[in-house]
């Protein structure tokens, strides 16, 4: 009973040692066809000059990162003083003589910052006026047609 016993032991072992084999074997072939595909002809010299290439690439684009993130905030903070905002108003100061001739024109930037001009046109002259803008409020006093400009110019 014992050779019977071991001649089945023997038996499952050769058997499971083939197919491991035969798995092992398949495997290696899998992976050496996967070799050559990576590799493509190419030796391992070709590969270690391409890898270094990357790396190259690869810092060469973090510093055009870094130099396009600087170009962007200068950007922005110029774009930030830059006016934003323009509103414009005509009307009639002389509802007697002439038409919508006259004007005022508010120009701000995201902080409100700016000027507002105004024009007052009659048949004899024609004045221009300017106006300092700081924080949407002017040191001197706005007429309604001024302070209705800056309300158009107002970045929102």
């Amino acid at each position: 009973m014992n050779t019977k016993l071991d001649n089945i032991f023997f038996l499952a072992f050769f058997v499971f040692t083939g197919i491991a084999i035969l798995i092992g074997t398949i495997w290696v072939i899998v992976t050496e066809k996967r070799l050559k595909r990576f590799f493509l002809g190419k030796k391992a010299k070709d590969l270690e000059d391409t890898i270094v290439l990357l790396e190259n690439d690869i810092s060469k684009l973090k510093k055009a990162k870094e130099n396009s993130e600087k170009d962007i905030a200068l950007i922005n903070t110029k774009l930030r003083k830059s006016i934003r905002g323009l509103g414009t108003m005509r009307f009639n100061p002389f509802p007697d003589q002439g038409s919508n001739q006259s004007f005022a024109i508010g120009m701000l930037d995201e902080n409100g910052d700016g000027v507002v001009i105004s024009s007052l046109y009659s048949r004899e002259r024609m004045s221009v006026f300017a106006k300092p803008i700081i924080k949407n409020k002017s040191e001197y006093e706005l007429t309604t047609e001024e302070k209705e400009a800056l309300k158009k110019a107002e970045v929102k």
